[in-house]
């Protein structure tokens, strides 16, 4: 990057981190170093909106429409549904409890071994997540950048702590007002660009889009195993947004800190419906920039560091006849798109059939050569992940957008790590000190040892999701790895609220035992997936898990409850 550039990164991100600072600083309670300073609607909106979109969502979706499409934005389409339900059944009952956490209900309604172990699979998810989301954009930016990953880590891990343990939520709610501007600044200015740097017309774009089944928006078809469709999204997805939204303490503490039960609601509803736009907006990104490639030679492999070891090791006479391959199938197909485009224009149906099944022929092709790239990858070095969808949209910024651009766009990618990580961290240093050390270790103190406790709970919390990050593994594309991660104990903690809200004649007990029973069956369904146990065979998508984790919540407790005996079960 020029000088430009780099300015521009480190001024955004000192700065957003510095004003949290200085924002909040001064004498803090326990209530406004945990709840804010009652935040308006819009505020929230756009808290919730910066805790959700961490950079996984600016690095890892446009790669995921590059590659898949758009359908992807099914995921999102239960989410105004479940928006309504917690507006209506969770925020209300939250209020009125006057709670800090979530959890706090659990033992209200339940006893304090419930809200004990939801609070615990909340801080273990949770605390996984947060290495993942500190990683994530780590090991992306790492390469592309050339630093050291480890470094890399630490500089985002400490900026995120710096504000986060000084502020609080109301440091957490100043701050993500700026990132996600910056966010939000740099997608539209991205999309902006990548359109005019088309080498084509929008409309042909467009079709060229459609053709290659990139628009591919809507799918009715079902399927157990299929991840992204529309029934997952308004079934099983509406089951993991409503444990998001409803019950992750990231979540519920950016609209515990409303000025009243409305502002919270009308946050959360905006999150509703700004949500699948923006996820639009970044994924339709991604498909421009597949279109660009068709007519702009794209890297046979977008992660740049790897292809530039394989040059400079005995693999490099493989790489050059693959490269050499790769490049005259791609003016192939660049002769082909024109003769569709053509073909498009004057109607002719019967020649933009042929040539689209031309097209693919050769886009198989051209995957072949990039899976032959990857083995040499891996024989030069077996540890190395190949996926590279990950890279395809930085790649491109870096290699095609003016200076000053690329810098910001760095900047909106880091912005969105700290903005979802500085959530994470406050919502388990909260959690600790509310549901395990205030109500269980040290029940008698005073505010300000409480404050204090906070602050330290918030930094171990994140200096071990540095640790996680420096030793974590990447796996698959990372915001699938991000939603893989919830769903196994989403459903579990969800489950635990539906028996509290509707079902009130199960007990303490029973809610409890189910619970665990519930977190076995998610998790033995998970690493059999696909392979099978005792005889049985099942194909699940991972979103499924969350549906089945709170429905056997609710039937386990059913069952305990009504079978076996009260003195064994009672609360």
């Amino acid at each position: 990057m020029s000088t430009l550039d780099w300015a521009v990164l480190f001024l955004t991100l000192v700065s957003i981190a510095v004003y949290g600072v200085y924002k909040t600083r001064g004498k803090q309670s326990l209530e406004t170093y945990l709840k804010g300073n009652k935040d308006n609607w819009w505020t929230i909106g756009l808290s919730i909106m910066a805790t959700q979109a961490s950079a996984i969502t600016f690095l890892s979706t446009p790669g995921q429409a590059y590659e898949d499409g758009m359908r992807f934005i099914q995921f999102y389409f239960g989410l105004p549904l479940a928006m309504i339900i917690i507006s209506v059944v969770f925020v209300p009952i939250f209020y009125k409890l006057k709670v800090y956490t979530a959890y706090e209900y659990l033992e209200n309604r339940f006893d304090l071994k419930t809200r004990t172990l939801t609070a615990l699979l909340f801080i273990v998810q949770r605390g996984l997540a947060a290495g993942i989301t500190i990683y994530a954009p780590a090991i992306i930016l790492s390469t592309l950048l050339g630093w050291n990953l480890t470094l890399t880590n630490i500089f985002i891990g400490v900026l995120v702590i710096l504000y986060t343990v000084s502020g609080g939520t109301e440091a957490v709610s100043i701050t993500q007002k700026q990132q996600m501007a910056v966010m939000m600044g740099g997608m539209v200015l991205a999309g902006f660009m990548v359109i005019q740097l088309l080498p084509i017309s929008m409309p042909e774009a467009l079709r060229v889009a459609g053709k290659m089944d990139k628009l591919n928006v809507v799918n009715f078809e079902f399927d157990w195993a299929d991840r992204y469709s529309f029934w997952s999204g308004m079934s099983a997805a509406v089951f993991l947004f409503l444990s998001y939204f409803g019950t992750d303490q990231s979540q519920v503490q950016r609209y515990l800190s409303g000025q009243t039960l409305t502002q919270s609601r009308m946050g959360l509803m905006m999150n509703g419906f700004l949500k699948i736009p923006m996820q639009f907006l970044i994924l339709f990104i991604g498909v421009m920039v597949f279109v660009f490639y068709q007519f702009i030679t794209p890297p046979i492999h977008f992660n740049q560091v790897q292809t530039e070891g394989l040059r400079q090791s005995t693999y490099a006479p493989e790489l050059e006849r693959l490269e050499q391959a790769f490049q005259a199938n791609f003016d192939s197909s660049k002769l082909v798109y024109s003769d569709l485009l053509t073909a498009m224009d004057q109607g002719e149906d019967t020649a933009v059939m042929g040539l689209t099944g031309t097209l693919k022929t050769l886009k198989a092709g051209q995957q072949e050569i990039r899976t032959e790239v990857k083995s040499l990858v891996l024989a030069h070095d077996p540890g190395a992940e190949t996926r590279d969808t990950d890279y395809v949209f930085m790649r491109f910024v870096m290699d095609y957008l003016p200076t000053g651009v690329v810098g910001l766009l760095f900047a909106a990618i880091f912005a969105a790590a700290m903005s979802s990580s500085s959530s994470e961290l406050n919502a388990l240093g909260t959690t600790t000190t509310v549901d395990l050390y205030k109500r269980s270790i040290r029940k008698e103190a005073s505010d300000a040892h409480y404050v204090r406790s906070s602050k330290l709970f918030t930094a171990f919390w994140g200096f071990g999701a540095i640790l996680f990050a420096t030793y974590a593994s990447l796996f698959e594309n990372l915001i699938q790895a991000v939603n893989l991660l919830g769903s196994l104990f989403y459903g579990t903690i969800l489950g635990i609220f539906i028996v509290g809200f509707f079902v009130k004649w199960i007990k303490g007990r029973a809610v409890f035992l189910a619970a665990i029973l519930s977190e076995a069956l998610i998790l033995v369904v998970h690493f059999f997936n696909g392979k099978g146990l005792f005889g049985l065979e099942w194909n699940i998508g991972f979103l499924w898990y969350n549906a089945i984790g709170c429905l056997a919540v609710v039937l386990f407790g059913l069952i305990l409850q009504l079978f076996v005996g009260s003195e064994i079960i009672k609360k």
